[in-house]
């Protein structure tokens, strides 16, 4: 009996085998593009899988009648009967809240939307935000649409009017770290010394970057040290480049602003428009093969100068020339991939950017000693202009092996950054000297070589992702010398008639500043997501680096979802975070000319290991280390979504750019004179800080018919930063407030306002679409030159946009940006900047009108 049981139940399971079915099929959007980590169920069973990185899965099925159900994040579910068909292709139709959209950065999960991720993350559809209002650079898109993103146009600020710093959640922009298709993008070569926003720190140009080329950028709000490496305290940018295929677009935005502020205003200005703007971007994709594809773009902008003097007749300090950049930018980007065989693929993705920009430096008087009466009668503005290359390539293999995804890569990026100053002299050549000068540079490289690989277990408990890898980076930072006239002073430094040497603006750099520095970073992560139960995410991941200068670091983090309900969940996550100090920051130095209550004043920035830092005592620079944790909870369904997420951000160590010391000082004034220097700043792990804040993201959609909705939005971020005590070395002790005094230190609490709130209402009917969006930008305290508080009080500034479809694939669309030509509040000419207002809240350049073309083909 006991046998005849077994063999009955051979039998049985035999008779199963043979009755069940292999289907194969791949899972697509709307446009035809594959959806990885599709989940794909048998209808009444528990049998299922999830589709692979191309959008391809395989199961068995208990009969060829079996019915499908197939579900992806963002997209309405779908059932499918088989009704026989063994090899199928479904395609899956949008879900009408965009918000719902997969979010790749912060999980190597595939398959999590923005509200069922552990940590915040933000997906913008950057083709709608250019589209529908008027900024033209990403750095000032993302500024009005991602509430804890914060980026400020500088005028005055040397490098800084040229490569706009950003920031995220009041951090430093060299504690965000930004990715393109998952991988690690260079910095800028450049570290912001002026302006009221980043100074001391390195970032990433995102402006080298054309939005045409642009899918959606991800904002992973949340310390990711752990994940992918340092540089991330604050959070994770993850750009992610268009993948079409016989499709293209052409946008052409014409624009120009209002250069008459409001009456209240003292502003001395005869032109009615400025910064006229043109810019052109096209993009196209081609299929290689079967399912491969390259997607190429090509942009051009041309923007002119702003400028917003002080009027002369009520101010004694001013500058003729305040206002933005001119720019030239041409930008290419291309992305391509090639499969090699149902496994394997090649892929690649890079760009280039050549940006030509032209920034007003301070007003020299015809009376001043740095001028020369023959050659500028009236005085001069000075002019930096500057030639700023950037590029990057990335290329690997993706393939599966034994289960496991696996992409082997090597990206390359540099940014390169060479001074022209036009406009100027060197006062000590008298009338000899020439008017413009090459004033020498510093560029930027970095290579990466990563393996990683990447597994999801179906069957382990309700799934678990597993990612781990290694990843080996060189960085390389250089000086490079400007012209002999450029720096040199060509008077006797005795002769009480002498005049200051080197161009005015900017001096070159010297031959003695050159720099050629490199370092290396050997990493490994592990990286997993466990759904313990259906409601219960666990997500955990540990990072171990060694720097070749700075030694070996561990982080970790742990980050947890749960769901209350289908649609509420509440998630959390504390982590660990570390930066090495830039080699920018350990290395750069450099004579310039600073202006004090409108008074230039020679200065030096000293290298960290210089005889100047150690003759006082300015401790070697060490790593910024910091603690993250935050709490949130998200509500999800077919019409609405809110985020509201809490967050605390520690940094020890933090590393700032001193005040200066002068060569006057009782202590340390003899050791200046002795090593020739009048005045000197450092770059130096001064305090700690500790910020705390909440970002609140609501949408809705009402949508009427198939051609006629709203879209409602509110997104808010409320910040607030606390400095601890300054860390001085020991001869400088007591000298706190020279070594990072109150003026420093109100300029990095202006990192961020204390809250920006943006409400939005987007309206589409039939031909017609509108949008309208307020921002209110909180109020900044500065501290002038003088030694009084700036109060810039809280504005809302109103972006208006209406839009016309003229034919199938062609749309006009009109619109203003601070359409009732809000301004900061006024200051007197004390600023950092010499003008009105310093870089805060919206910026100084008023009401932009502009117009958009739109052909797609």
């Amino acid at each position: 009996m006991k046998h005849f049981f077994i063999y009955c139940m051979l039998l049985l399971l035999s008779w199963q085998a043979h009755a069940q079915v292999e289907v194969k099929g791949r899972v697509l959007d709307d446009e035809g593009k594959p959806l990885p980590g599709t989940t794909v169920l048998e209808e009444g069973t528990s049998n299922g899988t999830a589709t692979d990185a191309d959008g391809q899965f395989t199961m068995n099925v208990s009969s060829s009648q079996a019915v499908l159900l197939f579900e992806f994040v963002g997209y309405e579910p779908l059932r499918y009967p088989l009704n026989g068909r063994t090899s199928i292709e479904v395609r899956l139709k949008p879900s009408a809240l965009s918000l719902q959209e997969v979010a790749i950065v912060g999980s190597r999960s595939l398959n999590r939307s923005v509200t069922e991720t552990p940590v915040a993350v933000d997906v913008l559809d950057v083709q709608k935000f250019t589209n529908d209002y008027g900024q033209v650079e990403i750095n000032q898109l993302l500024h009005y649409v991602a509430p804890s993103f914060n980026a400020n146009r500088q005028s005055g600020a040397d490098g800084a009017d040229h490569i706009m710093p950003a920031t995220l959640r009041g951090l430093g922009p060299d504690q965000t770290l930004v990715l393109i298709n998952g991988k690690r993008r260079h910095q800028s070569s450049l570290i912001n010394i002026f302006g009221s926003r980043g100074r001391g720190n390195t970032g990433t140009d995102l402006n080298a970057i054309p939005a045409a080329a642009i899918e959606r950028i991800e904002i992973l709000r949340d310390g990711a040290s752990a994940q992918y490496g340092s540089d991330a305290i604050a959070g994770v940018i993850n750009i992610v480049l268009k993948s079409d295929v016989d499709k293209g677009s052409l946008n052409v935005t014409t624009g120009m602003y209002n250069a008459q502020p409001p009456a209240q205003y003292d502003v001395k200005t005869d032109k009615q428009f400025d910064g006229e703007t043109v810019q052109v971007a096209a993009n196209y994709g081609v299929a290689l093969g079967e399912k491969g594809f390259i997607n190429t773009t090509i942009d051009f902008l041309k923007q002119n100068h702003t400028n917003r003097p002080a009027d002369p007749a009520k101010f004694d300090i001013y500058r003729r020339r305040f206002g933005s950049a001119a720019v030239d930018n041409f930008r290419t980007f291309v992305n391509a991939e090639l499969p090699l065989n149902n496994t394997a693929a090649v892929y690649a993705f890079g760009g280039y950017s050549q940006r030509y920009t032209d920034a007003y430096a301070w007003t020299r008087e015809a009376n001043s000693e740095r001028n020369v009466p023959q050659i500028y009668p009236n005085g001069f503005d000075p002019r930096i202009t500057s030639d700023i290359r950037d590029i990057s390539f990335s290329a690997g293999v993706r393939s599966k092996f034994k289960g496991w995804d696996v992409d082997f890569n090597n990206t390359y990026g540099r940014n390169y950054f060479h001074y022209i100053i036009d406009g100027t002299l060197n006062a000590s050549l008298g009338v000899k000297s020439p008017t413009r000068f090459d004033a020498g540079g510093h560029a930027f490289s970095q290579n990466i070589t990563g393996l990683h690989f990447t597994r999801y277990y179906k069957n382990i408990m309700q799934g678990f992702n597993l990612a781990f890898g290694t990843e080996y980076r060189i960085d390389r930072y250089q000086i490079f010398a400007g012209e002999e006239a450029s720096w040199k002073d060509y008077d006797d430094p005795n002769d009480p008639n002498s005049k200051p040497g080197g161009s005015q603006g900017f001096p070159g750099f010297r031959p003695e500043n050159e720099v050629d520095e490199s370092r290396y970073n050997l990493a490994f992560y592990i990286d997993g997501e466990l759904d313990i139960t259906q409601k219960w995410l666990v997500a955990a991941a540990a990072r171990f680096e060694n720097y070749s200068d700075f030694g070996s670091t561990f982080t970790a983090k742990l980050a947890s979802r749960y769901a209350l309900s289908k649609q509420l969940a509440v998630r959390g996550s504390v982590s660990t975070g570390f930066r090495a100090p830039s080699l920018a920051q350990i290395y750069y130095n450099t004579t310039f000319t600073d202006f004090v209550s409108g008074q230039p004043v020679d200065k030096i920035i000293a290298k960290n290991n210089s005889p100047i830092t150690r003759t006082l005592g300015i401790p070697q620079l060490k790593q910024e280390e910091s603690l993250n944790a935050s709490l949130g909870f998200t509500f999800s369904n077919d019409v609405f979504s809110a985020t509201i997420d809490g967050y605390m951000v520690d940094v020890r160590d933090r590393i700032v750019l001193t005040g200066a010391f002068e060569d006057t000082d009782p202590d340390i004034g003899a050791d200046l004179q002795a090593l020739g220097v009048g005045a000197a700043q450092f770059f130096t792990n001064a305090l700690d800080t500790r910020t705390f804040g909440l970002d609140v993201i609501l949408a809705y959609v009402l949508r009427m018919s198939e051609e006629h909705s709203f879209t409602f939005s509110l997104a808010g971020n409320f910040n607030t930063m606390e400095l601890g005590a300054v860390k001085t070395s020991a001869k400088l002790r007591g000298k706190e407030d020279i070594y990072f005094g109150e003026r420093e230190k109100h300029f990095l609490l202006a990192s961020a306002p204390p809250s920006k709130i943006t409400a939005s209402i987007d309206y589409q009917r039939n031909r017609f679409n509108a949008n309208i969006r307020a921002v209110r930008f909180d109020k900044v305290v500065l501290i002038d030159w003088l030694g009084t508080e700036d109060v810039y009080n809280p504005v809302v500034v109103t972006d208006v946009t209406l839009g016309y479809d003229l034919y199938k694939n062609i749309s006009l669309k009109i619109g203003a940006s601070n359409l009732f030509n809000v301004y900061p509040t006024q200051q007197d000419t004390e600023t950092e900047t010499g003008g009105l207002w310093d870089a805060v809240q919206h910026g100084t350049d008023g009401a932009f009108y502009f117009s958009k073309l739109l052909v797609r083909f």
